[in-house]
């Protein structure tokens, strides 16, 4: 079986199959295909944010430091997520973590290559921006809920 591209595998993404395949080409220009097994680190709060990924299958854990807990789990994502929006504005630097939980397959992307084409295209920088923010206000949730159960239920 034919390994698939990474046009082939942006455009079976959740996150931008729908946008226009000239659009999905150019995005493709700035991925690869990488496996990590359960266990890696994607990234570390506060560390330079310089890609972000769309994931195929697997599961990532989004966490962050808490003084005298350690890393909390605020949110664990799957196929069809991307992981990563960190990247999109200054100070470029990783607001949350993030973990594999279960062996992930995903589009790995170099987030200055991606700034270079909205800064070329606003539509495309328009449409990519709006659906992070969606990410940004759906995972800023999970976060709020998992605080709440945290600190209401801190043996759990």
């Amino acid at each position: 079986m034919p390994s698939l591209s990474v046009f082939d595998l942006l455009a079976m993404h959740d996150f931008v199959a729908d946008l226009p395949a000239t659009w999905l080409h150019r995005l493709a220009g700035a991925g690869r295909p990488v496996y990590f097994a359960a266990g890696h680190r994607l990234c570390r709060e506060d560390a330079p944010a310089e890609q972000f990924w769309l994931i195929h299958s697997g599961a990532v854990a989004i966490d962050f430091s808490v003084p005298g807990r350690g890393d909390i789990v605020v949110e664990r994502v799957g196929a069809g997520a991307p992981v990563g929006w960190s990247w999109m504005r200054p100070p470029f630097r990783w607001r949350f973590g993030a973990i594999v939980a279960e062996d992930v397959r995903a589009l790995e992307f170099d987030a200055a290559r991606v700034q270079n084409l909205i800064a070329e295209d606003a539509d495309l920088g328009r449409e990519l921006t709006g659906r992070m923010l969606d990410i940004v206000t759906d995972r800023l949730q999970h976060a709020r809920h998992r605080l709440i159960e945290v600190y209401a239920y801190p043996g759990d």
